[in-house]
């Protein structure tokens, strides 16, 4: 595979790469996984001193490549994309009446290629491991992400190795299976898929594309934030609750604004939302360790969960997710199995909206943290629903309550 760029006419904007840890700069133009200096996650940076005309977005298409400017991938010719970004904000006009917010919305990510945010951050490192000549990619996942990653992988060309835990529901690896990827099923939680993933990829054939283990899905899922601010005419709502597993998507949205600050299109003194980080009762560690009952996550024994993606025991983005909370006023919070069957089952009801789990367990927390005064009766609240509730059928069956 290729480990440097050379000659590429790009659009973007990026510059270098930065250890999350310490700060130490990397080239952007060569292949690099997590820092060699720390061991941690690598974000990208890019020239924001650079005048863009935000008019220019009104004119393209309506896909998380309209920022492509502010998008690692150098080379037009080598981006995967299956359509997806832009999805909708919606209003849950009859929940917000019922319980007495003046604007409750949600933005709908279940609309997205694959059915998931993870659409996002996979076509993008998908499309950066095609300019990087890379011929496949492995993944350990919970379910969406490997999904995703088939399906940019069968659209790139490229061979894709997916390992999951065996309690994946069904929909998840049969729809691996149909996008022609490799599918291992684990015993255990997506830590363990990790260390299968490791064995199977120890001659580093392929590139793992693991949460935060390379730098690229995370700008994928930034665009989540960028759309936010377009979609509510360049304002943001005052608290923003996002289901937190691995918490890319969180980190991302949270840059996402920081960019948009430093570019202009925020102005300056624009207040940034307060950031809640939702995880399950079963696996909870950003929430034990944010309320300084551990250390860290490093140790923690997370269990199973209905909401798949947030069953994350050692996220290696913890001091990343910590550093949104604290940078936003915000805070984690945790919520049970049964909490989260009744928060699906509302927003079916209430709105036509069948989300998955972790989308269910927004809006139980938005309730709660009403009631408590958490969020103001006044204030703008927009919950992240990161998937359709469709494969989640095996999680979820019977437990419909009359």
């Amino acid at each position: 595979m290729n480990t440097v760029i050379h000659n590429t006419a790009t659009a973007s904007l990026i510059n270098s790469l930065e250890c999350s840890s310490c700060g130490k700069s990397y080239s952007a133009f060569e292949f690099h996984k997590l820092s060699a200096c720390c061991h941690m996650p690598l974000l990208a940076n890019y020239d924001l001193k650079e005048p863009l005309d935000k008019a220019t977005l009104y004119s393209r298409p309506g896909t998380m490549w309209r920022y492509r400017e502010l998008l690692p991938v150098l080379g037009e010719e080598n981006i995967v994309s299956l359509g997806e970004g832009f999805t909708p904000i919606l209003s849950l006009q009859a929940l917000a009446g019922k319980y007495g917010f003046k604007e409750l919305l949600l933005k709908d990510e279940g609309q997205n290629p694959t059915g998931s945010f993870k659409a996002r951050g996979l076509s993008m490192a998908v499309s950066k491991a095609k300019e990087f000549g890379q011929e496949g990619c492995i993944i350990p996942t919970a379910g969406n992400a490997g999904v995703a990653l088939a399906a940019y992988c069968a659209r790139a060309g490229m061979k894709a190795v997916v390992v999951m835990p065996r309690h994946t529901p069904k929909a998840f690896r049969e729809e691996c299976l149909w996008y022609g990827a490799e599918v291992h099923l684990v015993d255990g939680l997506i830590n363990d898929c990790a260390a299968k993933a490791g064995e199977l990829n120890a001659d580093g054939f392929l590139l793992d594309v693991s949460t935060l283990k390379e730098p690229y899905r995370l700008e994928g899922k930034k665009t989540m934030g960028y759309e936010i601010t377009e979609q509510l005419d360049w304002q943001l709502p005052d608290v923003i609750l996002y289901p937190a597993g691995g918490g890319t998507g969180l980190i991302g949205i949270w840059k996402a604004f920081r960019e948009l600050k430093a570019i202009g299109w925020l102005p300056a003194e624009a207040k940034l939302p307060r950031m809640v980080a939702v995880q399950a009762e079963n696996c909870k560690p950003l929430v034990e360790t944010f309320f300084g009952r551990q250390q860290s996550a490093r140790d923690y024994v997370g269990k199973p969960t209905i909401a798949n993606g947030l069953a994350v025991p050692r996220p290696i983005g913890e001091q990343l997710m910590l550093k949104t909370l604290s940078q936003s006023e915000g805070t984690a919070i945790s919520i049970t199995e049964e909490e989260m069957v009744l928060g699906m089952q509302e927003l079916g009801k209430s709105e036509g909206f069948f989300v998955a789990p972790e989308g269910a367990a927004l809006w139980i927390v938005a309730r709660k943290m009403l009631a408590s005064g958490y969020i103001l009766p006044q204030e703008q609240v927009l919950l992240l629903n990161t998937g359709s509730g469709q494969k989640y059928m095996d999680n979820v069956e019977g437990k419909y309550k009359v």
